[in-house]
């Protein structure tokens, strides 16, 4: 194994943390990005830890697993949550950033860093015997992309094929006739669309928050029956994207497009993104039968995000499908929905405990390639790597944080989990042990979860001999 120095492929959240955790300690880092060099379908910007389908890490409130998560990552000294609060704009009781402020930001901590080198370049090999970390995202280029697929025939014990799997099976190449890889898989994605604050009629609309929980950051669009049922009509026959002849749609189920959702029945709108419940209007003083929510984009709160409201029409059938929800009638739309492709492993046939690669032990994944779903689950990933990759560089062996944590829950499920049946996931109380004593009182059970968690973390950061997370506020 190489160890003169760590180096990692991409700066988007795992790697840019990735990065973080190792010069923090003292490790040299090559840290690689190909754009601008190369560009993206789904990112606009050369900065690092680009967001790209929506600005939140999701729920601050205490108790709740993404809380749980963030608070361990916090108390591990993560520097990208500590630039998300720096970030934050309103958004109710949950986390959400100035998405153009969080990546510059990003971008100028990392940079500055003189133990991380930056190189603007593609990479498309990999040598199985240097340390390095794999933190490419979902998207992944296609040339890489066949050398990941290389390095997963050695660990490979069965062929994925798409009749065993919930996704498709391919490299990520064009080609129809390319042969299946073993263990690389993909899911199709897609973003939210983007209004201008100043279009939106917001005599139409109200401010609140779900059930009154935090402050009334969200801008909600009420529809009546009749509005909710003339605009289930117009989105199902809406004009999709053409897929191209090679695309299997294999989206993931937690960010299914609108008009996916609208086909499974006329009411599962209104009870996913357009779910009313503990949105009372304060004209009425009822909840309405449908309700679109709009969350601020950035600090200036000039532009707004639909929640929820990913999909694949074409961009004509967008504006016109919904300029049909009240408030929305003259909507300037800065972006509209777009479909990506979600490029990730089958981690539980690949990777240890340690992220590492069974086959390939100098070589490490992180974020979303390595199948967890979501920006606080990349990052995570990414800050463990970096913390693992750092302890081969000294010639310690890796500890993996314990399975009580939702650190070690998250891992635990994307290297112990069916990997014929293999999909990404966010954290959940479901990835985490149960106690042992059975509760009833599902907030208690909750809240003894965390406090059982975040003991065992604080023994895991001990033993790993790390000193919490003195040392981000003096970088930043």
């Amino acid at each position: 194994m190489e160890m003169q120095q760590i180096k990692i492929i991409g700066a988007g959240l795992a790697g840019c943390e990735a990065a973080w955790q190792c010069a923090r300690r003292g490790i040299r880092v090559e840290l690689y990005e190909m754009r601008p060099v190369r560009t993206t379908p789904a990112h606009q910007t050369a900065d690092f830890a680009e967001l790209v389908c929506s600005n939140s890490l999701k729920s601050e409130s205490e108790n709740t697993a993404p809380w749980l998560l963030k608070e361990e990552m916090r108390r591990a000294g993560s520097l990208l949550i500590e630039i998300a609060r720096e970030c934050a704009v309103p958004a109710g009781h949950a986390l959400a950033v100035d998405r153009a402020l969080f990546s510059a930001k990003v971008t100028e901590v990392i940079s500055r860093e003189s133990l991380i080198r930056i190189v603007r370049e593609e990479v498309a090999e990999i040598r199985e015997h240097q340390l390095t970390i794999i933190a490419t995202g979902p998207l992944t280029s296609d040339a890489l992309s066949l050398e990941i697929a290389r390095l997963s025939q050695a660990a490979s014990v069965f062929d994925l094929t798409e009749g065993e799997s919930g996704a498709g099976s391919r490299t990520g190449m064009s080609d129809p006739h390319e042969p299946r890889s073993h263990g690389h898989l993909y899911f199709y994605d897609s973003i939210s669309p983007i209004v201008e604050a100043d279009s939106i009629d917001m005599s139409k609309v109200y401010l609140a928050a779900r059930y009154d929980k935090g402050t009334a950051d969200y801008i909600n669009c009420p529809m009546t029956k009749e509005e909710y049922e003339r605009f289930l009509d117009a989105l199902l026959s809406a004009e999709a994207v053409e897929a191209k002849e090679w695309e299997k749609l294999n989206y993931f189920e937690s960010c299914l497009p609108i008009e996916e959702i609208a086909r499974r029945g006329r009411d599962t709108l209104r009870f996913g993104p357009m779910k009313p419940v503990g949105l009372r209007d304060p004209r009425t003083g009822r909840p309405p039968y449908a309700v679109v929510q709009l969350r601020q984009e950035n600090l200036r709160a000039d532009s707004y995000n639909l929640v929820g409201f990913q999909n694949h029409l074409r961009f004509g059938e967008q504006a016109r499908v919904l300029r049909m929800i009240p408030g929305l009638e003259n909507a300037k739309f800065l972006r509209f929905g777009q479909i990506h492709r979600n490029t990730y492993i089958n981690s539980p046939m690949l990777l240890n405990a340690t992220q590492q690669m069974k086959a390939h032990p100098a070589v490490l994944f992180a974020g979303q390639i390595c199948g967890v779903e979501g920006y606080v689950e990349s990052i995570a990933t990414g800050m463990l790597a970096g913390i693992h990759a750092a302890a081969l560089v000294v010639g310690e062996t890796p500890i993996a944080p314990p399975r009580a944590t939702a650190l070690g829950s998250l891992v635990n499920y994307i290297t112990q989990a069916d990997a014929k049946k293999f999909q990404p996931a966010n954290i959940t109380f479901d990835l985490l042990p149960p106690l042992e004593k059975k509760v009833r009182d599902r907030q208690l059970r909750h809240k003894m979860q965390c406090e059982l968690g975040l003991g065992e973390l604080s023994r895991w950061l001990a033993e790993i001999g790390r000193s919490q997370h003195a040392e981000v506020g003096q970088a930043l």
